[in-house]
C-alpha cells in the first residue's frame, strides 16, 4: 500500500464534469499488473517529493518530471485544447503541450503539496474498453474515504495514465473546460495562452 496525503476540500477542487468522453484509444497489450505498478510507482514518487522538504518551486519541477514519466501529457494537452487545436500549427501544438505540462505540474503539484494525513489503498483493476482502470480509495483522517480511479493505457508504446476520476469528477473534462475558458479570455490567441501557462 502506498500512502498519499489528502484533504476532502482539495480532492473536491480537482474536478469539473462527472462523465467521461474520450478520444478513441487503440487496443493494448497492457496487463492489470502493469497498470497497477505504474500507479503505485507514481504515487511513491509523489510521496517522496512531498516528504523531501524542498522549496515549492523545486517540488513543482519534480512534479513536472513525474507527469512526464507517468502520464500521457501529449494526449492530455491535445484533449485540453480540443477543437481549438485544429487551427494551431504543429509548432504551436508542441509549445502548448510543453506549457500545459508545466501548468499541470504547477496546479496539481501545489495541491499534492497541501495534502496531509491520508493514504491511498488499491481496490483492484479492470479493463474498460481500450484502457485499464486502477481503482483506489483515498483514506482521509477524520473524513469519509474518497474514490480515485486512474485510467491507464499503453497507447504511446509504454504504460501511462491519461485521466483521473475523483469521486466521479473527470480531470480530462475539467481541464478542457478550464483551458477553453482561458483561451476564450484571450480572444482565441493560442500564443498568448502558451505564454500565460508557463
Amino acid at each position: 500500500m502506498t500512502e498519499l496525503t489528502f484533504t476532502r476540500r482539495r480532492v473536491m477542487t480537482l474536478g469539473g464534469a462527472s462523465l467521461v468522453a474520450l478520444l478513441p484509444l487503440p487496443s493494448f497489450a497492457l496487463t492489470n499488473a502493469q497498470a497497477e505498478n505504474l500507479v503505485n510507482s507514481a504515487i511513491g514518487e509523489i510521496n517522496g517529493v512531498i516528504a523531501s522538504g524542498a522549496s515549492l518551486n523545486s517540488m513543482i519541477r519534480s512534479f513536472k518530471g513525474i507527469f512526464d514519466r507517468y502520464a500521457d501529457t501529449s494526449y492530455l494537452a491535445a484533449y485540453a485544447l480540443g477543437n481549438d487545436g485544429r487551427s494551431a500549427t504543429n509548432a504551436q501544438k508542441r509549445a502548448f503541450a510543453d506549457a500545459f505540462g508545466f501548468y499541470l505540474a504547477n496546479k496539481y503539484g501545489r495541491r499534492f503539496n497541501e495534502f496531509a494525513g491520508g493514504r491511498i489503498q488499491f481496490e483492484g483493476t479492470r479493463a474498460v474498453n481500450s484502457y485499464i482502470e486502477v481503482r483506489t480509495t483515498a483514506v482521509l483522517r477524520n473524513q469519509s474515504p474518497v474514490r480515485i480511479d486512474f485510467h491507464v493505457t499503453d497507447r504511446p508504446g509504454r504504460p501511462v495514465f491519461f485521466n483521473l476520476i475523483i469521486e466521479g469528477i473527470n480531470m480530462l473534462l475539467a481541464e478542457r473546460a478550464e483551458i477553453g475558458a482561458m483561451l476564450d479570455a484571450r480572444g482565441g490567441n493560442i500564443d498568448a495562452l502558451i505564454r500565460d501557462l508557463t
